[in-house]
């Protein structure tokens, strides 16, 4: 496995690879590597020839106030990670060399990152687009892996490709859990004993709505509100941050839940925010 440090260097060995025939798949990732993240790289070599994987710790997609300074970091045991789950490059940059200037232009998607996590976080959609951008106009990929954890996410980068006719096909692969259920993160690790016992919740309110909604298509409103009793009995250190059912395609509030419906959380635990979401289709 090579790691490149410049964008010189990443795109040199793309090249090389083009050159011999491979298709190039690309995990974007800010390193703190875990078996979700791992899942990914596995789906892009089964699906590409080449396999580069980025970790970059995006500054410019972090609120004020928020964890970047204490955001982990683990790039030693992320490398091996890395090749051992069978990535042929890993781009390791710096923020000099992403950002080698003060960054006076940026990528904004309307609507989509207007609610959920884009109501509290104040440009960090714009953040993770710029830099998705970038990254993609440095690697070139055929095609792009990310985890369905961060749906509104996905669903925003596929509107920026779509918009701006990038060529390159996005593919949003299943959440992994631990076996309690929590969706992996690398804001995992800033959960104390207590805390990490409640966390499971989160999913087994999803969980227990998805299954509501199946079996009675109650009004979204009351949706909500079970899964909060439910988050407020069973993690009762948890401060929701949001829950709301919305419109997978649109991500917008829906007053009626006749599948599909996308149903999203976010709730802070401790130090940790929590998000997950599940689809009823």
């Amino acid at each position: 496995m090579n790691v490149a440090k410049t964008i010189e260097e990443i795109r040199r060995m793309v090249a090389a690879a083009r050159a011999a025939g491979k298709t190039v798949g690309f995990v974007p990732t800010m390193g703190a590597l875990h078996a979700g993240h791992y899942s990914l790289i596995a789906a892009a070599s089964t699906a590409c020839d080449f396999v580069v994987v980025s970790i970059f710790v995006n500054p410019t997609q972090f609120a004020p106030g928020e964890d970047l300074a204490a955001y982990p970091r683990t790039e030693e045991t992320d490398l091996a990670g890395c090749e051992s789950r069978g990535a042929d490059a890993v781009f390791l940059p710096s923020v000099e060399e992403m950002y080698p200037d003060r960054p006076r232009t940026s990528v904004h998607v309307a609507e989509l990152g207007e609610g959920l996590c884009g109501a509290s976080r104040t440009g960090h959609f714009d953040g993770v687009c710029t830099v998705v951008a970038k990254l993609f106009h440095i690697v070139a990929p055929d095609q792009a892996f990310f985890g369905a954890k961060d749906f509104q996410q996905g669903a925003i980068v596929q509107r920026m490709v779509s918009d701006l006719n990038f060529p390159v096909d996005i593919v949003l692969c299943p959440t992994v859990r631990e076996a309690d259920g929590l969706a992996m993160s690398s804001r995992n690790a800033y959960l104390s004993p207590g805390e990490r016992e409640q966390a499971p919740a989160l999913h087994a309110a999803l969980r227990a709505a998805g299954e509501l909604i199946r079996r009675e298509h109650p009004p979204a409103r009351q949706v909500v509100a079970a899964i909060r009793r439910h988050i407020a009995a069973h993690a009762p250190d948890g401060r929701v941050d949001y829950v709301q059912i919305v419109d997978p395609a649109t991500l917008a509030d829906v007053e009626t839940t006749d599948p599909p419906v996308l149903i999203a959380l976010a709730v802070r635990l401790g130090k940790a925010r929590l998000i997950d979401n599940v689809l009823v289709d």
